[in-house]
């Protein structure tokens, strides 16, 4: 049988309650809650309030780590959101050729900037150009990040886009699809490292397909 039940962003006490009437065993997390639903669109009720005054830091992270906790005490098991998408994730190596080359100093570059920037938390992104960092990803997301540093005309960007050092991967999955590379176009972006094995790329056949026919560069990589 088919059953399904609506909870708004920040339900989190009909959540559990919901979860615990489907009797379920486990739970898996898929699509998006973008950030500014945290500032505005949000509907907490008693346990979500409550739970949002225990957290010093409210972020993505320690939001949604922490309803995966309160998922995890009712007695379901929250699964790995990559689970059954093996096959989905950015590979190591060269993906897609691209018209711009990036030489290897300068994607060494991206990947520290991007690495630095996931170890603070700030974000999970960055556009560099020649040894110029043009963008980090903040609160905002990867969309506008690749929007502002297309402003600046710079030559030979590149997107790279990591995991975070302790990603919980129950729920918070850095992810790449066919909106982020049409981003990425219109920012004469032509070139994205994505951390093989750490970001899935959303209907990947297409992205690759789209990626050839763009131009557009797509490679995995170990940091």
């Amino acid at each position: 049988m088919d059953e399904r039940s609506a909870v708004k962003v920040g339900q989190v006490g009909k959540l559990l309650k919901e979860l615990k009437r489907l009797d379920a065993g486990y739970a898996v997390m898929a699509g998006q809650v973008t950030p500014g639903k945290l500032f505005k669109g949000l509907h907490p009720d008693l346990k979500a309030i409550r739970m949002l005054a225990g957290l010093d830091r409210k972020n993505a992270e320690t939001i949604f780590g922490a309803i995966g906790d309160e998922i995890e005490k009712v007695g379901v098991h929250l699964l790995d959101a990559r689970v059954f998408m093996d096959e989905d994730l950015a590979e190591e190596g060269v993906m897609v050729k691209g018209k711009e080359k990036i030489a290897p100093e300068h994607l060494n570059h991206g990947i520290e900037i991007a690495r630095e920037n996931a170890r603070l938390d700030v974000g999970q992104g960055v556009v560099v150009s020649r040894g110029t960092v043009l963008a980090v990803e903040a609160f905002e997301g990867t969309n506008n990040m690749l929007n502002r540093a297309g402003n600046f005309g710079a030559k030979n960007c590149l997107f790279v886009k990591l995991g975070k050092p302790k990603q919980d991967t129950r729920f918070d999955v850095p992810v790449f699809g066919l909106q982020t590379l049409q981003a990425m176009q219109d920012a004469n972006i032509g070139n994205v490292a994505l951390e093989s094995g750490s970001v899935l790329l959303l209907d990947k056949h297409q992205v690759l397909k789209e990626s050839r026919n763009l131009g557009i560069g797509v490679a995995g990589i170990t940091t």
